[in-house]
């Protein structure tokens, strides 16, 4: 069933939340592999047991992919995204730790029609969230979304 939404169904403050997905020492360690980062911080535990948060953390950049990514699982933009335009405002609040079940709180925060008749611009706060409901990572991303009228 098909649950994408279009501009003109957006409301000012709206809120979506994704489903909860626990990060494992697999995503950990292929987040490394992908992206060449081998900080001890991240896969040495006998250096990160010196540190003051006592034990391994994963990348923050993880969390920026596993937000976007979740963004997807919410279905909201499956046939009406066009584009992320921006990303900004990240903001490293906690880290993330394996066996941490985080998932995605995206609030609508404006919109700007423009003078496309077929896309506008969506503002959208996006927070990771552990699973005491604490923000770990935020920031807020522009999209261009398809508009009802202009199909």
């Amino acid at each position: 069933m098909d649950h994408s939404l279009y501009f003109e169904d957006l409301k000012q403050g709206e809120v979506f939340e994704s489903t909860g997905r626990t990060v494992t020492e697999s995503d950990m360690t292929f987040f490394s592999m992908l992206s060449g980062d081998w900080n001890p911080i991240h896969c040495d535990q006998s250096y990160a047991s010196k540190t003051r948060f006592g034990e391994r953390l994963v990348h923050g950049a993880y969390g920026i992919a596993i937000a976007t990514g979740m963004m997807h699982t919410l279905g909201i933009f499956d046939k009406s995204a066009v584009a992320m335009m921006s990303l900004s405002e990240w903001k490293f609040v906690k880290p993330i730790l394996v066996g941490m079940t985080l998932r995605l709180r995206l609030t609508i925060l404006d919109f700007e029609e423009g003078t496309s008749a077929r896309v506008g611009r969506v503002n959208r706060r996006l927070e990771l969230v552990n699973e005491h409901d604490e923000v770990v990572q935020d920031g807020v991303s522009d999209m261009l979304i398809l508009k009802r009228s202009g199909l």
